[in-house]
């Protein structure tokens, strides 16, 4: 009978840890938008249009792209959240100093289209 060395225990017991955070995570995904560090499917896809405007001033759909990183009129193939955290982010961090009214009208999985704004 070979003998189980210090090393093969530390080799077990890293693997288990591993298949362990996985099985967590992925049960984590499925109730959480975030899915980046899981195997779980990005089951979700996203159709939005974002609207913003400044003082008044509507802003282009270049200037969104730059404002923040998304088209004006696109698809996310992934939760929709993740247009939404890049808008409310983009506003709190990079913009509070110039801020926007932001309308992002968005249906996913071509549902019923709901509409969330910022303020």
């Amino acid at each position: 009978m070979q003998r189980i060395t210090t090393g093969d225990r530390w080799r077990v017991r890293l693997a288990v840890a591993l298949l362990v955070g996985q099985v967590v995570m992925a049960g984590v995904a499925r109730f959480h938008d975030d899915r980046f560090f899981t195997w779980a499917p990005h089951d979700e896809w996203t159709d939005f249009e974002i609207e913003a405007t400044v003082d008044g001033r509507p802003l282009s759909p270049a200037e969104i792209v730059e404002r923040y990183g998304y088209t004006a009129v696109g698809a996310e193939p992934r939760a929709g959240a993740h247009v939404l955290r890049a808008v409310r982010l983009a506003e709190k961090r990079e913009h509070a100093d110039d801020p926007a009214a932001v309308v992002v009208r968005y249906r996913v999985n071509g549902g019923e289209e709901q509409t969330w704004s910022w303020p």
